[in-house]
């Protein structure tokens, strides 16, 4: 009797083939970016997903300085953050955020939709986010990724 033998491939960190993309953030809607750089980070877009294993590509974000967030969000929204002892909230604006440091809020808004494990402080590392055109990965050869057409 015949009978189909399928297997089903597991990729390792070694096996992966990982890829450099570059998003430029200019006018790009931040929760929208967000979750689909999170979903090329972590390889999902690959047939040979593997759940466990950093299998995703690198991603060098541009411009990030220049999102931009719908309605009112970008001033009326509340980032929190707590230094750990009492009375230590902390409470800032997007807008206060950005003008601080261009790159944290995109770095906040990916980490908020990977795993939170070591995996997914694996896979944040692979994201590169940069304020301005400037960045130091052209050695790397980024493609230039189109995210309306990702999901």
């Amino acid at each position: 009797m015949k009978t189909l033998s399928y297997k089903t491939l597991s990729v390792n960190k070694e096996s992966s083939d990982k890829r450099w993309y570059l998003v430029n953030a200019e006018n790009q809607t931040l929760g929208r970016m967000a979750s689909r750089i999170a979903f090329v980070l972590r390889g999902k877009h690959k047939p040979n997903y593997t759940p466990h294993v950093d299998c995703g590509d690198y991603i060098v974000v541009i411009n990030s300085e220049k999102i931009i967030m719908t309605g009112q969000k970008m001033n009326n929204k509340e980032m929190f953050s707590h230094t750990g002892y009492p009375g230590g909230q902390k409470r800032k604006s997007p807008a206060e955020l950005l003008r601080k440091d261009g790159t944290s809020l995109v770095k906040s808004a990916v980490k908020g939709m990977l795993p939170k494990n070591k995996l997914g402080a694996a896979i944040l590392r692979n994201l590169h986010v940069y304020v301005g055109e400037e960045h130091k990965h052209s050695a790397q050869k980024p493609e230039e990724l189109d995210l309306n057409k990702i999901k």
